[in-house]
């Protein structure tokens, strides 16, 4: 092998391994090579040759930084959080006392910019999956996720439970959206399915359209839809025309294949229409949402408004809710509504302290049964 073949293929790996720092040296790479040329130790042909192929590594380089980036920060994002709570509840027959709440670790990531993943579990109780799901990102206006996720429906659903501004759901979520009451059971908001979603019409960077529809099996979390053949549709819309102010709309169709149905061997209609709104500020927040629900035959509906207020930015909040629901609005009498004080106090992104008291409210025959509701998060 000739001596000046060498001696440029040397100079080729030590320019594209060996950092130069401006500071350090005031020369690029191409005075070098200008400085080399001048001084007779390679030709120009040689010079022009190392550009070329110092071009081309390059342009290999940013092809695998745009499809596989695969660096830690990316690939795994690891995180958790535990909520320990104390309920001293008046209603006669139960019983004050702490619990574990919730106990979470979620893995998630982006094996490239067009792939991600996430794996979320709780081991508060029976331990149990929540989330698990695959993203494929085709674009800002263009998602599709497959697995098991949140049901694209209400704001106050699709709100990660961490960063709640009080420490229960409101009754109509809870009853319509996949929660505690709902006809189907508590599945935790979440159901399997595939979802399309995605966000458009950006004005400085910000999106003023967001959309997800999805198709369900209906049946819940971590069960195969073994009842029928049908479907469950959920499809939300969402305008934010100015910075923090949002409103929009969600809808669900869908079958109650779980519980006791209104006619004997059929499937019954599930059905949700939801609104909501909200105006978000750095240190005062007020959002709202009404549902009506069907089940069977059987209407239901409700609503909430909540507002906060950060006395120390970022530190102390105040939150106050009005929360009413009708499980049957044919029936006179049945309504039940909170009103719910309170106060956060953040020691950081992950951690805080929330109490609140709620008066509880129903027509007909009165119950004691208000509540005061002490939660410790701690995460990670």
């Amino acid at each position: 092998m000739k001596i000046s073949t060498i001696f440029r293929t040397f100079f080729f790996i030590a320019v594209l391994l060996i950092p130069i720092e401006e500071s350090t040296y005031s020369q690029s790479s191409n005075d070098i090579l200008n400085l080399l040329i001048a001084n007779k130790s390679i030709t120009q042909q040689q010079a022009d040759s190392i550009r070329a192929e110092a071009a081309l590594k390059q342009q290999e380089v940013d092809a695998n930084k745009k499809t596989f980036p695969l660096n830690t920060s990316s690939l795994f994002q690891f995180s958790g959080y535990s909520q320990v709570r104390y309920q001293q509840l008046q209603e006669s027959g139960k019983t004050s006392g702490f619990d574990i709440r919730r106990a979470r670790l979620d893995l998630k990531g982006s094996i490239t910019p067009f792939f991600g993943y996430r794996l979320l579990a709780d081991f508060a109780g029976s331990p149990k999956i929540i989330d698990a799901y695959t993203e494929i990102k085709f674009a800002d206006y263009f998602t599709i996720t497959a697995g098991q996720f949140k049901i694209p429906f209400s704001y106050e659903n699709l709100a990660a439970d961490r960063e709640l501004e009080v420490i229960d759901r409101s009754q109509v979520v809870e009853a319509l959206v996949a929660r505690s009451k709902d006809i189907l059971g508590n599945t935790n908001g979440r159901d399997i399915g595939i979802q399309a979603g995605g966000t458009f019409l950006k004005i400085n960077g910000a999106p003023i359209v967001e959309y997800s529809v999805a198709v369900l099996n209906g049946s819940g979390v971590n069960v195969a839809d073994t009842a029928n053949s049908n479907k469950d549709i959920a499809a939300r819309l969402v305008f934010t025309p100015l910075k923090g102010l949002y409103f929009g709309g969600s809808y669900y169709n869908g079958w109650d294949k779980v519980s006791k149905p209104d006619v004997a061997g059929k499937a019954q209609a599930r059905d949700r229409l939801g609104f909501e709104a909200g105006y978000v500020l750095p240190r005062f927040s007020i959002r709202g949402e009404y549902i009506a629900g069907k089940d069977g035959k059987t209407d239901r509906s409700g609503w909430y408004l909540m507002a906060g207020y950060f006395v120390l930015p970022q530190k102390l909040q105040f939150v106050v809710r009005y929360d009413t629901y009708d499980p049957n609005i044919s029936k006179p009498d049945n309504t039940t509504t909170n009103y719910t004080i309170g106060g956060n106090f953040l020691f950081n992104k992950w951690s805080k302290l929330q109490i609140d008291y709620t008066f509880r409210s129903e027509q007909g025959i009165s119950v004691k049964n208000d509540y005061l509701a002490v939660q410790l998060q701690i995460g990670f």
